[in-house]
């Protein structure tokens, strides 16, 4: 959820900051740090394609998965 508002917020550095990425399309819960640091690596490894077929699966209307988590809407673009 920290790392959730963090990204909403533009409060860290990085890719999600630079190109503006605020919507939550998908997550995993996982056992522990370990287990999402290997997973995030694997998953930055996949072709755009695969990623995005991830996605579709459970998620194929795009819904941002952040207003069920508790955080408000985002303003329509």
């Amino acid at each position: 959820m920290a790392r959730l508002y963090q990204h909403r917020n533009g409060s860290n550095p990085g890719f999600t900051k630079t190109y503006d990425v605020k919507k939550l399309v998908r997550f995993e819960i996982l056992d522990g740090m370990p287990s999402a640091i290997a997973r995030e690596k694997q998953l930055k490894r996949w072709h755009r394609d695969w990623k995005i077929n991830l996605i579709e699966q459970d998620n194929p209307h795009w819904v941002d998965l952040a207003v069920g988590l508790g955080f408000p809407p985002l303003p329509n673009p």
